[in-house]
């Protein structure tokens, strides 16, 4: 069975019309929402949407702990369930264009895990200024350079996975808390023997709520390789 992840923090402006989205896309999918306690009502959308269709659920956490402490939570339910053999991650606000989905889970027949990549041929951004262009690209460069990992974008949080590598992993090694979770992730990943395909995607500015781009994620980000590659 294969599950799409989608961390939640006030994306009610989004989360409805993304869950049908990926639904009318894989039928046979499910969608898990991780929603850390959002005050603008993005829950409440979810579980009346939950009423009319079973291939859709609800982490409620009780307050917002960032998107790594998200993923984990959700790793640990996920875990628990045989049938779930294939993960996808995606944000809830069309930056991440659900359209791409059945052919990047057609890719896992070759390979453990499927990152969804800006920057490989044919990839790119939408919408960004370009502060944000150039220190997104550094911040990869500056990432691999460091952990020496095959992949291009080390800081996409679009990929699919398949559940057998995250059954490697041990969830209380994980140290970052906010986006550097996605750079921890494939690092741990790799460590493990992972193999890695990158997608290209058109990533695009979100389409409604706010950024949650700022000062610490960014500090963390340059933190986050030197605690990741010093870890015994």
């Amino acid at each position: 069975m294969r599950l799409i992840i989608i961390p939640t923090y006030n994306e009610a402006q989004n989360i409805e019309a993304l869950i049908y989205k990926i639904l009318s896309i894989d039928q046979s999918a499910s969608v898990l929402v991780v929603d850390d306690n959002s005050p603008d009502g993005t829950a409440e959308i979810v579980k009346r949407i939950m009423k009319g269709d079973i291939r859709v659920s609800l982490l409620s956490r009780q307050k917002k702990q960032g998107l790594g402490k998200a993923y984990i939570h959700a790793f640990s339910e996920i875990l628990k369930d045989v049938q779930i053999s294939e993960i996808a991650m995606m944000d809830a606000d069309f930056s991440h264009n659900p359209d791409y989905l059945p052919e990047m889970f057609n890719l896992l027949s070759n390979c453990d895990a499927v990152i969804g990549s800006r920057y490989v041929r044919g990839g790119g951004i939408e919408g960004w200024e370009l502060w944000r262009r150039i220190l997104s690209y550094f911040g990869n460069v500056y990432c691999k350079t460091i952990l020496r990992l095959p992949v291009y974008d080390l800081t996409s949080g679009f990929y699919c996975i398949k559940t057998e590598m995250l059954h490697k992993l041990e969830l209380s090694s994980f140290d970052a808390s906010g986006y550097a979770f996605q750079i921890e992730l494939k690092y741990l990943l790799y460590k493990k023997g992972a193999r890695f395909k990158e997608f290209p995607i058109i990533f695009a500015n979100r389409l409604g709520g706010e950024s949650k781009i700022s000062s610490h994620i960014i500090s963390e980000g340059v933190l986050a390789p030197w605690r990741m590659l010093f870890k015994k």
